[in-house]
C-alpha cells in the first residue's frame, strides 16, 4: 500500500574533531503516493543522510519525518526498528548480500527474521526471484552471480516483506551502463505496478530525468 512521506525542516549533526558538523540544514519536501523520486547532487551534499533518515536508519537532530499520520520521532527505538523492517525496503550500491547463502536464502532471510512459516518465505522468495529475471539461479551464491544478478537478488530481498517504500541509495552506481539501464528500469516497473512510494539517490542525471520527480541538493539543502 502506497505512503505520503513528509519531511519538515529536518536537520542533522554529526560530531568531527570535537566540533557539530552540520550535514543537513532544514530540509522540507513531500513525497507522494506511489511516486518515485529522484535525490541528485554532488558527492557531500546530505544526499545518503537524507535517505538513511527517511529510512529510519537514523533519527534527525531536529524536525520530523512523517509516513502518513505516523511520525517517526514519536517511536521508541524497539518500534522504530519494527516500522522499519515492515514498511521500508532498501538497495544499497553494494549489494550486501550474505555470500554464504544461496541467492533463494537471502531474500528468504527477512520473512525468517520476522518468523514468517518457511513455506511462505520460500514460495514468496520463489516468485520474487522468478519477477526479477533469476529464477534459473535460485540455488546460486552472490559470488557465482554477476553484479547485476546480484543487484537484482537485492531487489527482490527489499521487496519480500512487501513494503511501502522503496529507497535505493546509487543502485546502479556500481554497474555498468547497461546493467545499470537494466536495474533502473526494474526499480521504475516495481514502482509503476506496486504503485510504491520509492526514492533514488543518483549521479546519474540521465536516469533521474525519467522519474516523476528530481529533487536536487546542494550543500545540505534542497536547493530546486
Amino acid at each position: 500500500m502506497s505512503v505520503e512521506i513528509w519531511v519538515q525542516d529536518v536537520t542533522k549533526s554529526f560530531p568531527r574533531d570535537g566540533e557539530r558538523v552540520e550535514v543537513l540544514k532544514g530540509i522540507s519536501l513531500r513525497i507522494a503516493p506511489g511516486e518515485l523520486v529522484a535525490i541528485v547532487g554532488p558527492s557531500g551534499v546530505g544526499k545518503s543522510t537524507l535517505l538513511h533518515l527517511l529510512g529510519a536508519l537514523e533519527r534527525p537532530t531536529s524536525g520530523e519525518i512523517r509516513y502518513g499520520e505516523t511520525a517517526l520521532a514519536r517511536l521508541h527505538d524497539s518500534a522504530l526498528a519494527e516500522f522499519r523492517n515492515r514498511q521500508v525496503g532498501f538497495v544499497f550500491q553494494f549489494h550486501h548480500l550474505l555470500p554464504e547463502f544461496t541467492a533463494l536464502e537471502n531474500v528468504m532471510l527477512p520473512l525468517l527474521i520476522r518468523r514468517r512459516p518457511v513455506a511462505e518465505a520460500l514460495e514468496r522468495a520463489q516468485r520474487l526471484l522468478a519477477q526479477v529475471g533469476l529464477g534459473e539461479r535460485l540455488r546460486h551464491r552472490p559470488g557465482e552471480l554477476s553484479g547485476g544478478e546480484q543487484q537484482r537478488v537485492a531487489m527482490a530481498r527489499a521487496l519480500v516483506g512487501e513494503p511501502a517504500v522503496l529507497l535505493a541509495d546509487e543502485p546502479t552506481g556500481n554497474l555498468d551502463s547497461k546493467t545499470g539501464e537494466e536495474v533502473f528500469e526494474l526499480l521504475r516497473q516495481t514502482n509503476r505496478e506496486r504503485r510504491l512510494t520509492s526514492v533514488i539517490v543518483t549521479h546519474n542525471e540521465a536516469l533521474a530525468a525519467r522519474t516523476d520527480r528530481i529533487v536536487r541538493m546542494l550543500d545540505g539543502r534542497v536547493v530546486e
